[in-house]
């Protein structure tokens, strides 16, 4: 039996002038570019309530996107025993800390062995929620917090919280490069030109804000703590290499090793050997979907980073710091 599904998606301002099957695109990155178009092509798509099947059509910004389509049973994910780090877990919702190379959902390149097929198995009732619960993302080589719904009722609030920028997430990073002080990169996030695998800083990309404060110095990278408001593919990576402060191990957005003059061998090593972003998701705070309550998780720094951290701290006790600082 086919699995009913519904979407729904205000175009961004941002999207001026874009055509309708790029903007669906955009907006419903859980689908991939021809299954969207094919449903496009078959009028399963509205445009403030009327059917659009011309993929050239033109938004402007601001119309609601319905999408009613159907999803035949093959096509749904399968159930896998994969271990999954579970930080608290009630009827209504789950949190978890994320290790290192597990991707959360299935998509091109990576159809299982991800958090997605992991939670099929652990909670089989999660299958009757879209995308089996998950709210937001974190990148596979990104480690930390994500909270996911066990209900519908519960996912559509955490939804709705996550677009009214009331999930707060902060982030713990190691960038490249030596930081005075904290800001904000408000720039928008769109799918790289060239590189489609990747995203970039673009003036038709989704709005996309980052809050990011100095935590600690050392003499060629600097730890930090960030905080987002928006929740933009790659978008902690994609701002900090746009301050041209790309992330420690980041090599998809510029982060080339960067050696300290006369770092110890082992610290060089180190540095050299560092194979994925430093970047973990260290807390997660929100209202809960059902009861209201304050809820706030914290999940240890990985040992991966600790390790790093205290390798540059005794570097820079070492050598010490330039005038600057």
């Amino acid at each position: 039996m086919a699995q009913q599904i519904e979407l729904t998606h205000t175009v961004n301002e941002s999207q001026l002038g874009q055509r309708l099957d790029q903007a669906i695109a955009e907006l419903f990155t859980d689908f991939s570019r021809s299954r969207l178009k094919e449903w496009l092509l078959e009028g399963k798509v509205q445009v403030d309530g009327q059917v659009i099947t011309k993929p050239r059509t033109k938004v402007m910004g601001g119309e609601l996107i319905t999408v009613q389509a159907e999803l035949e049973d093959e096509e749904r994910w399968e159930a896998q025993d994969i271990a999954l780090n579970i930080v608290y877990e009630d009827d209504d919702i789950i949190v978890i800390n994320k290790p290192r190379d597990l991707v959360v959902h299935p998509g091109a390149g990576t159809p299982d062995g991800t958090v997605l097929n992991g939670l099929l198995f652990h909670y089989p009732d999660i299958a009757e929620v879209p995308r089996a619960g998950i709210v937001h993302r974190l990148d596979k080589d990104t480690t930390g917090l994500m909270v996911v719904a066990k209900t519908v009722p519960a996912q559509t609030r955490l939804v709705r919280a996550l677009q009214k920028r009331k999930i707060t997430r902060e982030y713990e990073a190691i960038a490249i490069g030596r930081m005075t002080a904290g800001g904000m990169v408000e720039k928008p996030i769109g799918r790289h030109s060239t590189k489609r695998t990747l995203m970039a800083v673009t003036p038709t990309g989704k709005p996309a804000i980052t809050h990011y404060r100095v935590a600690e110095h050392f003499r060629e990278h600097t730890r930090i703590r960030l905080r987002l408001e928006t929740g933009r593919t790659h978008q902690i990576r994609v701002h900090m290499s746009y301050l041209q402060h790309p992330l420690l191990g980041d090599t998809a957005y510029g982060g080339r090793a960067r050696i300290p003059k006369g770092a110890s061998a082992e610290l060089t090593e180190m540095i050299r050997q560092f194979d994925r972003q430093a970047l973990h998701a260290a807390m997660l705070r929100f209202e809960h979907p059902v009861t209201g309550e304050e809820l706030e998780f914290h999940a240890p720094i990985p040992d991966d980073m600790v390790a790093m951290t205290e390798a540059l701290r005794l570097d820079t006790e070492q050598f010490g710091l330039e005038e600057e600082f």
